[in-house]
């Protein structure tokens, strides 16, 4: 496993498993916020990483949805911490095992009921921030995903909005996505932020995204789904 610093308060942790899988640690006034949680052989390590901080204790789990290499070290990071769980709202009955996530025949529970917390709405249904992060909607790879922007560093965290290779911006996992067109427009968050630096789980980070988006865009809608 190798551990990077992002950005000024920003570390990942990435593991191979034949393709990579990101997860983050957000440094905090008050502490520390995980950014999803992998797969399960990376809990020694993301523990680990929160210490050696020395930014104090780990507050919040936030992810930007439930899919099963998301959610694996979540068990034993908060048998160590014991802080909340949130994901958005619309995606808590899939990881819950209460649905079937699209295009998958059986439900299947992730995690344990009334584990996870729902993100905090406004009156209008906008997600409030939490910690430093801004939290958006993004559906298509999932029904409740969600990225996280970092309006400081001016990281966005997406997720499986996207995914990289080489240099370039590519798109989610089609095989794990549950409604590609709806991902494409989700994909807007990119010139809507601006962001200077766009970190994805399955891929390396890219540096001014947005230069890109173009390209990306006419690419992705010339595909068949």
């Amino acid at each position: 496993m190798k551990v990077k610093k992002v950005s000024e308060h920003i570390w990942s942790v990435k593991i191979w498993v034949g393709f990579p899988i990101h997860v983050w640690l957000v440094v905090d006034k008050d502490g520390v916020t995980l950014v999803d949680a992998g797969i399960s052989i990376m809990s020694n390590t993301i523990i680990k990483q929160i210490e050696s901080l020395n930014a104090g204790p780990l507050k919040r789990i936030l992810l930007t949805h439930g899919h099963a290499d998301h959610v694996g070290a979540i068990k034993k990071i908060t048998k160590t911490y014991d802080v909340p769980v949130y994901a958005h709202q619309i995606e808590i009955p899939y990881t819950e095992g209460e649905l079937p996530y699209p295009r998958r025949n059986k439900a299947q529970q992730l995690l344990p009921k009334e584990l996870l917390h729902p993100l905090e709405e406004d009156e209008n249904g906008v997600l409030l921030p939490i910690g430093n992060l801004k939290p958006y909607h993004t559906p298509g790879h999932s029904p409740g995903h969600v990225v996280y922007y970092h309006e400081v560093d001016r990281v966005l965290l997406a997720g499986d909005l996207f995914t990289t290779k080489k240099g370039k911006l590519r798109g989610p996992m089609s095989v794990f996505t549950a409604d590609m067109v709806q991902a494409v427009e989700s994909s807007t968050i990119i010139p809507e932020l601006n962001p200077v630096k766009l970190e994805v789980c399955h891929g390396d980070a890219i540096t001014h995204p947005a230069n890109q988006y173009t390209d990306y865009r006419k690419k992705m809608e010339k595909k068949d789904y």
